[in-house]
């Protein structure tokens, strides 16, 4: 383990690895060929306390810095891409959305639930029109007495045919602009809420996407999170930090990939040697463990900024670019290594290799990175 790692930390990462080798590895390709939401897996999570990491014990939680939430992701995504998914969904945007937004009723309403892994988190904001741009929110939050009512649609919604509790973003007043952004707390079995399952992902496929449809869908006024017209700015603080725990996922998906890498390369035999004597199968291997171990410094550096409480967008975003292409130039190596059995099923790199892909799409483009860092760099024209 790298040396920057406290002695709890090496022990919390070997315990998650020796989970995820006996319960996540031999079922991830199941996961994925069928597409099947990990629940059993999800459960194995939360009786390590997994599930209610970095949310303080008072409501429930089994505490931690985000530091060590990014040493048991790595872990969890070496073996399972759609597990770890579903984790970063659950702790890092669902849970976390109500922990920074919600009043004290609220954290204890809903947080020890989450914390426990015995409800499912989510977190919606993107929409069929909006992509990137969270300003253009067409869900409608409209007040009426005691209530809200919301109309509207989210799309790609990770953990959405699956979760309990649904941390959601809407416009209550689209002439405000960003003033205009709420976020409110919505619960499964609402009425006028409906939960429509997505299929065919090219990867992560058993994060169990799904639309969510509101039609005239009422809720007391006490699920908003903050006051009206702060949603705008929970969203980006969640979205900034969630980020480190993406470019987490990536390290996980980058080391399965360079290990599966390895240890193909000591069995291959060509010409009667193994190819891991091969020049050009060493450099390869160089090249994926220098990228690696960059990656994992520019997030262990996010982290640790926002564990001290200090300014972290630009190193949040910096992370996750750097993580998620890195991982995409590792996972293509180490097909390139295992040749034609990569390209094939069960291959752990084929699989790894389309998992990759949504992590320079999904909490922000590659291309919304880079505007991150440009504009914190050249400040205000």
């Amino acid at each position: 383990m790298q040396p920057f790692y406290n002695e709890q930390q090496t022990m919390l990462a070997t315990t998650v690895r020796e989970f995820a080798t006996e319960k996540l590895a031999p079922r991830a390709e199941l996961v994925d060929d069928k597409a099947e939401f990990p629940i059993d897996q999800f459960r194995g999570l939360a009786e390590l306390g997994l599930t209610g990491m970095t949310i303080p014990e008072e409501y429930g939680g089994s505490g931690g810095e985000y530091r060590d939430f990014m040493v048991v992701l790595e872990e969890v995504a070496a073996a399972c891409g759609s597990t770890s998914t579903v984790l970063i969904t659950h702790v890092s945007l669902g849970s976390q959305t109500i922990r920074h937004g919600g009043s004290e009723e609220q954290l204890k309403r809903w947080l020890p639930s989450l914390a426990s892994g015995e409800k499912i988190a989510a977190f919606a904001l993107t929409e069929p029109g909006t992509g990137s741009d969270a300003l253009a929110l067409e869900t409608s939050l409209t007040r009426d007495g005691d209530d809200y009512v919301l109309n509207g649609s989210k799309l790609f919604i990770t953990n959405g045919a699956e979760a309990d509790i649904f941390s959601v973003f809407t416009n209550h007043d689209k002439s405000a602009g960003h003033r205009g952004v709420t976020a409110v707390v919505i619960e499964k079995g609402t009425p006028g809420f409906t939960i429509n399952p997505q299929h065919g992902k090219m990867g992560m496929k058993g994060c169990a996407t799904a639309e969510l449809v509101f039609d005239n869908c009422r809720i007391p006024v006490s699920n908003r999170l903050g006051e009206e017209g702060e949603g705008y700015k929970l969203a980006l603080k969640i979205l900034d930090s969630s980020r480190i725990m993406i470019a987490a996922q990536c390290l996980g998906l980058a080391k399965g990939a360079l290990d599966a890498a390895l240890s193909y390369s000591k069995q291959r035999v060509t010409f009667g040697k193994v190819i891991a004597t091969r020049q050009a199968i060493q450099f390869m291997l160089a090249d994926m463990a220098v990228e690696l171990d960059a990656a994992r410094l520019l997030t262990w550096r996010a982290a640790a900024l926002y564990d001290e409480g200090l300014a972290h967008g630009k190193e949040s975003a910096m992370a996750k670019l750097y993580a998620s292409e890195a991982a995409g130039r590792i996972a293509s190596k180490a097909l390139q290594i295992h040749g034609g059995v990569g390209y094939f099923k069960p291959s752990a790199v084929e699989r790894i290799y389309r998992d990759q892909r949504v992590t320079e799409i999904y909490e922000g483009t590659s291309e919304i990175q880079r505007l991150v860092i440009s504009r914190s760099l050249i400040g205000d024209l």
